[in-house]
């Protein structure tokens, strides 16, 4: 079978548009190493036995690479009452995968509060700001590794008329790496923990 000229232009397209779809498809496997971020969080006694229920929704969290933007995650609307979480106990907020690396801190966006004291009562429960809780404490995400993040925070009254405000507390931050064969507890330092 011969081929006129319109026709051999044709195929050789066609074979060039084929070679970089097949291109294309390997690079697109080349994808970046990464971990798994499990985000918990925890309360260390503040005022929180002046509560009944402490109840926080908590929907973004957010880590910052060292060297580069915040990346968000979108956790829904996950509910937690603080009251459950002394002590020892914690609560898991959502395990996401993340690229590997060094990241500088760890914040938690709280879309809602309903707080009841112990009398009954209803109080009033703010993040300072209305902005996210940051947890200044670096981690690293390693390859195919969990990390655990586990970020602790506590309500503190603000004044006599039932106000409180949600406060990180930097000393009980923990972070615990994971993999199949081994695994590494660290504490954190007595870092400077704000929101903003």
């Amino acid at each position: 079978m011969t081929l006129n000229r319109r026709d051999f232009v044709k195929s050789a397209a066609g074979i060039a548009a084929a070679s970089t779809v097949g291109v294309a498809g390997c690079m697109g496997t080349a994808s970046a190493k990464t971990g798994t971020l499990s985000t918990r969080v925890s309360d260390r006694p503040g005022d929180i036995g002046d509560f009944e229920s402490c109840l926080v929704t908590l929907s973004t969290i957010r880590a910052k690479p060292t060297d580069g933007e915040a990346q968000s995650f979108d956790v829904g609307e996950t509910e937690v009452d603080l009251v459950d979480l002394q002590g020892d106990a914690s609560a898991l907020v959502e395990d996401v995968d993340v690229e590997t690396g060094t990241y500088e801190f760890l914040q938690l966006e709280v879309s809602e509060t309903d707080a009841t004291l112990t009398d009954g009562s209803e109080a009033t429960l703010e993040v300072p700001g209305s902005a996210p809780l940051k947890f200044e404490r670096s981690f690293e995400i390693r390859a195919d590794e969990t990390t655990t993040f586990t970020a602790d925070f506590t309500p503190v009254k603000a004044g006599n008329a039932g106000k409180y405000v949600l406060q990180p507390v930097a000393e009980e931050v923990t972070v615990r790496y994971e993999s199949e064969e081994t695994a590494e507890d660290e504490t954190t330092t007595n870092e400077t923990t704000t929101s903003e």
